[in-house]
């Protein structure tokens, strides 16, 4: 495998639902990628509503969609917009027992964040019909 000469490092990790935590049933609903050599961290969020009530119908979904539109707001806006990317990043991804909560981080190599990030939600969120 070549790498590309402008490859660097990149972080991301799940935006996952949890209707109800005690059963541990879940479903990607988003993505954080940060990228501090590009200076880059954003988030794409989509709710599969249909998905979240058959997990759990009776899910308070504005109360999930208030959730997860906190963790684009993060990103760029709120009271972590002056901090430095990376520890809005790590703010973000830590650890939390609510129904909107982020999975484990994992790394890699890019030379392009934001397409990453559209690779990983098309791949990791978003379902495909044509899988069932």
């Amino acid at each position: 495998m070549t790498l590309d000469n402008t490859a660097e490092v990149f972080e991301y990790a799940l935006v996952r639902v949890v209707p109800r935590v005690e059963r541990g049933e879940a479903i990607n609903a988003g993505v954080i990628v940060y990228a501090q050599a590009f200076r880059y961290l954003c988030a794409r969020i989509e709710l599969d509503e249909s998905r979240l009530l058959a997990l759990d119908p009776a899910a308070d979904l504005d109360a999930v969609r208030a959730g997860l539109s906190a963790f684009e707001k993060a990103c760029t806006e709120g009271p972590l917009a002056g901090r430095p990317l990376g520890e809005r990043f790590r703010w973000l991804t830590a650890p939390r027992s609510t129904i909107v909560q982020p999975g484990p981080v994992h790394s890699g190599l890019t030379a392009d964040p934001a397409a990453e990030l559209t690779h990983l939600f098309d791949t990791l969120v978003r379902i495909n019909p044509r899988e069932f």
